[in-house]
């Protein structure tokens, strides 16, 4: 029995073709065997140039691969790449579907129990770096389902991403995905308020945005503050309360600056307002004392 783990790849997009292409480019050293599919030719070309062969269709790549990564844009196409492949013959005990598009959360355990009546195994394994990290291999991704579906695609994902996270059971990836990108997205919009108020004083916004890059290599951003296994209340006199104390009083003093600055300029900051309101009690302060 052949040691080389035989992975198929659906949709090479603009985060799926570095994927691809980092697992074509290591298939020798990780023992892997990559057969790509996509709608669009072009980047099938350059698959195949970079070492992968082209598959006919998700079917025929589904009865050639152990492992078949997914990597479309939305939950219809995820369907409807799984109706296929579990139409297809010769697709079914032995094979792992690992779905990394964005998905529902109820998604994930309907697509599972459908698969498992044709033998497949099947995981939520999204992904978070962007194609700059695809194409580094040093993706986060975090993956739910059992831990003998795990096992099968982990030397695949070995080879994608520097952080690998067993999330829990079925679904639990694409909440662990979820929950990252609400803190991402509502970064983003806490950034265009930034740009804003720094334009409304006129300031260099490009500068801004050289700072924050810079300064959160650095800090880590957000996910500095998150290193607590819990988000109940702080204890006082714990060393979470005491450090966030100090975090707690350095933001109000700076919220409460840069807000007084956008009334002075017109500026709309809501976030910049909530996050005074709420920035202590989400830190685990009693909202007494927040």
């Amino acid at each position: 029995m052949s040691d080389i783990v035989r992975v198929g790849f659906v949709g090479l997009g603009d985060i799926g073709k570095p994927m691809a292409t980092r697992l074509a480019g290591r298939q020798a050293e990780a023992g892997l065997a990559l057969s790509v599919f996509d709608l669009a030719p072009a980047p099938v070309e350059e698959l195949v140039a970079a070492g992968a062969k082209a598959a006919g269709g998700v079917g025929a790549l589904a009865a050639g691969s152990d492992v078949l990564c997914v990597m479309v844009n939305n939950d219809r196409q995820v369907r409807s790449v799984l109706d296929e492949v579990l139409a297809a013959a010769g697709a079914g005990a032995g094979l792992t579907v690992a779905v990394h598009s964005t998905v529902a959360p109820e998604t994930p355990a309907e697509l599972e129990e459908r698969a498992a009546r044709k033998g497949v195994r099947l995981v939520d394994a999204p992904v978070s770096g962007g194609a700059m990290g695809a194409g580094t291999g040093e993706l986060a991704v975090m993956v739910g389902g059992a831990e003998e579906a795990f096992a099968a695609v982990r030397p695949v994902l070995d080879v994608l991403a520097k952080k690998v996270v067993h999330a829990g059971p079925i679904g639990a990836g694409t909440r662990f995905k979820l929950a990252r990108n609400l803190m991402h997205y509502a970064a983003f919009t806490a950034a265009t308020e930034a740009q804003r108020l720094a334009e409304a004083a006129g300031l260099d916004i490009t500068a801004l945005g050289e700072v924050v890059r810079h300064t959160d290599a650095l800090t880590g951003g957000p996910g500095a503050i998150m290193y607590r296994d819990t988000t109940a209340e702080l204890a006082p006199g714990s060393f979470w309360f005491t450090t966030f104390d100090h975090v707690r009083q350095l933001a109000e003093k700076d919220l409460d600056f840069a807000i007084a600055l956008a009334d002075e300029l017109g500026v709309d900051v809501p976030m910049a307002r909530i996050a005074r309101e709420r920035l202590a009690p989400g830190l685990g302060f009693p909202e007494e004392q927040a």
